[in-house]
């Protein structure tokens, strides 16, 4: 991998091949940023933040906010200065030219995308069955049938990313229509409790120790746990060459697409403390991802509404989950097919066209992980894999914003610069970034053992392909020119 990192550059240009269409207007590209946010992270991390900060909940989603907007600000120096479609490892081999680093990079986003999906599959098992046991068809079975189902769900998954899915704009905006849909039920039912009186709204402003940490480290636990719910944002910079005028209609969409996010987690936390006791608000922690649907049920009690529910939850919750395969699958078969993993992940199925190999490795991962997780009876697996997911992208964005210091000083003062993060911010960013993945907010151990196992599999591949490209005298290619 001997290509410098000044000699990076746009694959459509340098290939021959022609570009990608620019299909994203500002409208398309909000709903793609806001459905991308939306989704499996508030159903799964609800809970435990509710068990750990009681009334408080609404507090971590806005601190997660505010240190993904900072992070944000990064991304948006980054994407307009460098408009191409590998993210945050094209920005770390900008900033820094040394390809284990890219590397690294580049294998946590996969890695959090599989932990992301592994999360979605517990989280759709769970609100399936809690719908089957809302409208009174069979009872909530034991946690064999429910990992049985997230197992069988991710196999599923693997079927249709064979076959090859066409994630069409379009189809996002209908995905995106009922995420929304399904979070407006929980805020509605809530704003309907408190308009009959029956609300508990003074526990908005209630903090309740549930696991004496003490006001600040609950806090702060709780807001690296509500991380998971605010990523997604930074996937859309893969759309840049796909998006009109990326550089002047980036910057607004995004901050205003994490802006209707935090406002609808806020009100979902507000509905939340609400309807649900303070004895019941410590509960839904170990009811991991069907808190929102708790939520429904209670509020809603002469309402058909909680019946139909959990089924919107699992349909945007498995969204979630197909677009974290597609990302893990695509990226690995990329990585592969430069020469930075084994080239026979790079294989592809002759008539679909489909990364098989790649699609398959994911798919492994993901089944092992949950596997993994669920072998303690007494691990919180939601808990666990968000957190593992919220982890690996805390790291992923303190690289990114130690990038975009990096690169501000080398920045060209003859190219023109359309979007600047204010003064010191991603030096902020990074250093909440990092404080945000430390032990010290009570992540679980589990957490480090998850991601330390996956990146310890990707460094063993990386070494291996190493030699063999070392044996066989072939140069790996550039991993910046993978398409995210």
């Amino acid at each position: 991998m001997s290509t410098s990192a000044e000699h990076v550059s746009d694959a459509s240009t340098s290939t021959g091949e022609p570009e990608l269409k620019r299909v994203l207007g500002p409208k398309l590209l909000l709903l793609f940023i806001v459905g991308d946010i939306l989704g499996a992270g508030v159903y799964a991390v609800t809970g435990t933040m509710a068990g750990t900060v009681g009334g408080l909940v609404w507090l971590p989603f806005l601190l997660a906010f505010i240190v993904a907007t900072m992070t944000a600000f990064s991304y948006l120096e980054l994407v307009t200065q460098y408009p191409q479609a590998a993210g945050a490892a094209l920005y770390a081999h900008k900033a820094f030219g040394i390809h284990f680093v890219t590397f690294l990079v580049a294998f946590a986003v996969v890695c959090s995308g599989i932990t992301s999906a592994a999360t979605s599959a517990n989280v759709l098992a769970q609100n399936f069955f809690g719908g089957l046991e809302v409208n009174g068809w069979m009872d909530m079975p034991g946690q064999g049938v429910i990992t049985a189902v997230a197992l069988g769900f991710m196999l599923l998954l693997a079927v249709i990313n064979l076959r090859g899915v066409g994630e069409s704009v379009k189809f996002n905006v209908v995905l995106t229509l009922v995420e929304v849909t399904a979070l407006c039920i929980v805020i509605g039912v809530g704003f309907l409790v408190m308009a009959q009186g029956n609300g508990n709204i003074g526990e908005v402003f209630v903090f309740t120790d549930y696991q004496d940490k003490g006001l600040f480290l609950a806090v702060t636990a709780a807001t690296s746990i509500a991380f998971f719910a605010m990523v997604g944002f930074e996937d859309s910079v893969n759309m840049v060459e796909e998006t009109q005028n990326p550089e002047r209609i980036f910057p607004r969409t995004m901050l205003t697409g994490l802006g209707i996010a935090v406002i609808f987690y806020m009100l979902v936390a507000i509905s939340v403390v609400t309807v649900l006791s303070p004895t019941e608000l410590e509960g839904i922690r170990e009811s991991e991802g069907a808190a929102l649907l708790e939520v429904v049920h209670k509020g809603s009690p002469d309402f058909p509404i909680d019946r139909i529910f959990p089924f919107l939850a699992v349909f945007a919750v498995a969204n979630t989950a197909l677009i974290n395969m597609l990302m893990a699958s695509r990226l690995i078969y990329g990585m592969a097919r430069q020469g930075v993993l084994p080239r026979p992940l790079a294989k592809v199925l002759p008539v679909r066209c489909t990364p098989w190999a790649g699609i398959a490795f994911s798919t492994i991962l993901a089944l092992g992980l949950i596997l993994y997780v669920t072998s303690d009876p007494d691990s919180n697996i939601v808990a666990n894999l968000s957190g593992t997911t919220a982890f690996l992208l805390l790291c992923v964005f303190t690289v990114v914003n130690v990038a975009c210091v990096v690169l501000r000083r080398k920045r060209d003062v003859n190219r023109k610069v359309f979007f600047t993060s204010p003064g010191p911010l991603p030096i902020v960013a990074a250093l909440l970034c990092a404080f945000l993945a430390g032990p010290w907010v009570g992540r679980d151990v589990v957490q480090y053992q998850i991601a330390g196992g996956l990146m310890v599999i990707g460094v063993v591949l990386w070494l291996i392909t190493w030699f063999v490209n070392k044996r066989t005298n072939t140069q790996a290619g550039d991993l910046t020119a993978i398409d995210g």
